[in-house]
């Protein structure tokens, strides 16, 4: 059976510190040694939380600055990079590669985690249940040890650095899923799940620990039997992981570099742990 899926895709999402939305990329230092001017970051919903925070961060410290954070998925942060745009993609995967032009810094790992609602007795899947799943071979819980009811599909809207990951992990194409809802960034993703007993999603672990620990009705599954949480994800255990990354398009000028320097400084990691990230530093 061919499930159809509906958009739950809010147009235009953005999530803004300090200034309105990008006009321009980033205006130089002061002549007086001062950084001033604004620094426009656009890109993946799982990296902008983390970004706006530091942002914060920075501009406490550098009073003459402001850091404009949007969010719009992975894709549209390599587009606004490369067309000047942004000064900054922000990424929640690795470079492509037809992405070489661009340079990248890692500034925190993260895992996907497979979120079901917390009163579904299912507390593990398979990678081949999984696929079976969302190709739609399995259409009801009972058929994977859970309750006789069928199962709602979400799937991540393309152009989402999420949805490319959790195709690689299955070995499918997008056209091979079969999902009833269709949505954009976590948070749509844990809502939806929070909001239907019998639905199942994919989203930032970072984002689902964060959302559980404010009351949401959610539960991250163990993946072919690994947890889904910072440590399996921090020492290599855990099939879904990713690097969150800063992308550049040619050398960046000074107020960029400072921000990326300062997004990848120690003085930051207890933002990147707040949010259930793991610093790059710990996972080395």
């Amino acid at each position: 059976m061919v499930k159809r899926g509906f958009s739950l895709l809010s147009i235009g999402l953005a999530l803004s510190v300090g200034l309105h939305a990008c006009s321009s990329p980033s205006e130089s230092a002061a002549g007086d040694g001062a950084l001033q001017g604004k620094v426009v970051l656009t890109g993946s919903s799982t990296v902008a939380p983390l970004v706006a925070e530091v942002g914060k961060r920075f501009e406490a410290e550098h009073p003459g600055v402001r850091i404009d954070v949007q969010t719009g998925g992975s894709s549209r942060g390599v587009a606004d990079a490369r067309q000047g745009t942004a000064d900054i993609g922000m990424i929640s995967r690795d470079l492509k590669a037809d992405e070489q032009d661009l340079q990248a810094v890692a500034i925190a790992l993260d895992g996907i985690g497979i979120i079901v609602h917390q009163d579904n007795p299912v507390q593990a899947l398979s990678r081949t249940q999984l696929e079976a799943i969302y190709t739609g071979q399995v259409e009801s819980w009972a058929e994977v040890g859970g309750n006789d009811a069928p199962i709602t599909v979400v799937n991540k809207a393309e152009g989402r650095a999420t949805l490319e990951v959790f195709l690689a992990y299955l070995g499918l194409g997008n056209d091979k899923i079969q999902a009833d809802v269709i949505i954009g960034d976590n948070q749509q993703g844990i809502q939806t799940v929070a909001g239907n007993a019998d639905a199942i999603g994919y989203v930032s672990i970072g984002a689902a620990e964060a959302t559980r620990a404010t009351g949401a009705a959610i539960q991250l599954i163990q993946i072919d039997g690994i947890e889904a949480k910072v440590q399996t994800v921090k020492d290599g255990t855990f099939p879904l992981a990713r690097p969150l990354q800063l992308v550049t398009v040619d050398q960046p000028n000074e107020l960029t570099q400072a921000f990326l320097d300062f997004a990848q400084s120690p003085q930051v990691n207890d933002i990147i742990q707040q949010q259930d990230f793991i610093p790059v530093s710990d996972s080395q």
